[in-house]
């Protein structure tokens, strides 16, 4: 069969030909459909796949997470994809929560007997995100995980290389618990590393490798992160005098501008 798909694509041989001009032509191959019936024949479309995906979240998916949670608020929501779950641990969701798209979560339980994942109320986790839970991950209330971030609190393999070589897990002591405090924006492809603290009301810029703990109302970005600004214009002077500015009264404004 290769063969005869190199002869047929390099071949001056006129059946080559032959062939190569047919294969072009049914490809290229289109029907002239008015507009309106474009449109009617898209909304058909439109209509049926959101019929059908609305019928898989609402049959199978949410059921599904809810049934690995150990406690869920109301209106939990997810998307068409059901979370990919390891291990055993416990899943406490709070209110209003939305998972937007596949997540994995893992747990190590050779760190502890209850690993907590924790997300709280009206806060949402977008697609791809990745969670590994040796002890505990905490997120707070009203937070916004962005697409594809890592967040873990155990490393998978120790330092040591005679250790991963003996195929020996990380030290306990290698295992630190992640907090996120209420109001936290991490952006896309953020990654959190074990032991961080990140304080109410900060953001993560997309792409930040975060090691260390992050103040309340600031902005960092970077590998590793940095601080670059503050969240909240309040806590800075130039912020301060804007506020000033724009406003006879008294004025809470939060800007997350990255």
């Amino acid at each position: 069969m290769s063969q005869f798909r190199t002869w047929a694509a390099l071949s001056d041989h006129w059946a080559a030909a032959a062939l190569r001009r047919t294969r072009r032509a049914f490809l290229g191959f289109s029907v002239p459909v008015p507009h309106l019936v474009a449109r009617v024949l898209l909304a058909c479309y439109l209509g049926a796949r959101t019929a059908i995906k609305f019928s898989i979240r609402l049959l199978l998916c949410e059921p599904a997470f809810k049934a690995y949670c150990s406690s869920y608020g109301k209106r939990l929501r997810t998307a068409t994809h059901l979370p990919w779950v390891q291990g055993h641990g416990r899943i406490l969701v709070g209110d209003d929560v939305t998972i937007n798209g596949r997540i994995a979560i893992s747990f190590a339980v050779r760190y502890s007997s209850d690993p907590v994942l924790e997300i709280g109320d009206r806060s949402s986790v977008g697609h791809n995100t990745s969670f590994v839970i040796g002890k505990r991950i905490s997120i707070g209330n009203d937070c916004l995980i962005a697409n594809e971030v890592i967040i873990f609190d155990a490393p998978g393999h120790p330092v040591s290389g005679p250790l991963r070589l003996a195929g020996q897990a990380a030290p306990n002591d290698a295992v630190k618990p992640v907090t996120i405090s209420n109001n936290v924006w991490i952006g896309l492809r953020g990654i959190i590393y074990p032991g961080v603290t990140i304080g109410e009301g900060a953001v993560v810029s997309a792409g930040s490798v975060v090691m260390t703990d992050v103040a309340p109302h600031t902005i960092v970005a970077g590998n590793p992160a940095r601080r670059i600004s503050y969240a909240d214009l309040s806590k800075s002077a130039h912020g301060a005098r804007f506020l000033r500015m724009q406003a006879p009264g008294p004025v809470s404004v939060h800007v997350a501008d990255t």
